[in-house]
């Protein structure tokens, strides 16, 4: 009978030993590893405008580079557009540069000629005059011949000074709002041109950056609606890792700072930067009652690896001492 107390005593303590244990080791125990894993933010391309997919230049799990074209929608309009916006530019620009050199030689020549005129017509009628004023002197011809003869001279003086400042009003070109209002619909023209350009490459994106092609959603041929995404990238800079630091290392975890981590089958010593953490934490109870409630709270972290993973890996970090106050 005593022995049937010892042993039901004996597993009763033990049993509290590991109640006991369990409860403390939250509290007593060391984290060795943070649980955590990647994740990758998509980038979705798509086209502005409605129309049928011409072409694809990548296929699902490609890697792209930088600058490498995607996929085309339709260029035909566009590219009408821009060169109809071309050729109105260059107008405009014919027209600018018309205006700045004023008359064209053939037509200057004939002011010339128009001055050459009014040059022979000054001399003779200044010829008429002394001729007139002679004879008027000796009484042939009357005062009032002489008067005609003095103002067909004057007359003729003004026709030539008129035919001259036409050929100059002529080669100075158009006058200054004139040109500067032809400059203005040059400048029209050509944001009109900037603006098709834009519109056709918006048609045929190009990669932003380093990236591997997640998922194609259409096949050449197949209508496009607008901003329908076409294909989704996951650019190498989107990728990062994601972990949960406890509340009361938290402090440890900044933006800037370097974590250390393992994943299964990847190389060792790999490193992340830490990029945010998040400023509320997340907790399994509504409400902290206790201080053992308190401990499970945690913050989410995010970093950026030093090499690119595949997203959905799980991943072990190695937490980060906290620093204490001096």
């Amino acid at each position: 009978m005593n022995r049937q107390r010892l042993l039901i005593v004996g597993l009763v303590a033990v049993a509290g030993a590991i109640v006991l244990a369990l409860w403390l080791a939250p509290r007593l125990g060391h984290v060795d590893t943070l649980t955590g894993y990647v994740e990758g933010e998509p980038l979705y391309l798509a086209s502005p405008v409605a129309g049928a997919l011409t072409s694809v230049a990548v296929s699902r799990g490609q890697r792209v580079g930088a600058g490498q074209p995607l996929f085309v929608v339709d260029p035909d309009q566009a590219a009408a557009q821009l060169d109809q916006a071309r050729a109105a530019a260059e107008a405009a620009e014919a027209q600018v540069a018309d205006a700045r050199k004023g008359g064209r030689p053939a037509e200057l020549a004939v002011l010339e000629a128009n001055i050459a005129a009014a040059e022979a017509r000054a001399r003779e009628a200044q010829a008429e005059l002394r001729r007139v004023a002679t004879l008027a002197e000796t009484g042939v011809y009357a005062p009032a011949r002489l008067d005609d003869a003095r103002a067909a001279a004057e007359a003729a003086r003004a026709q030539l000074a008129a035919a001259r400042r036409q050929r100059d009003a002529a080669a100075l070109g158009a006058r200054e709002d004139l040109l500067r209002a032809a400059e203005s619909r040059v400048r029209e023209a050509q944001a009109q041109v900037a603006a098709a350009g834009a519109r056709l490459d918006d048609l045929s994106p190009a990669a932003p950056g380093a990236a591997r092609v997640e998922d194609v959603f259409y096949q050449e041929g197949e209508w496009v609606a607008a901003n329908q995404p076409v294909l989704s990238l996951l650019p190498d800079d989107r990728v990062k890792i994601r972990f949960f630091a406890p509340q009361d290392t938290i402090q440890a975890y900044r933006p800037g700072r370097t974590v250390a981590f393992s994943c299964d089958g990847c190389p060792a010593d790999l490193t992340a930067e830490i990029t945010y953490v998040s400023p509320r934490p997340e907790f399994t109870p509504p409400v902290i009652y206790s201080r053992e409630a308190r401990d499970r709270l945690v913050y989410l972290v995010e970093a950026r690896p030093s090499r690119l993973l595949n997203p959905g890996q799980p991943v072990d970090v190695r937490p980060l001492a906290t620093e204490r106050a001096r």
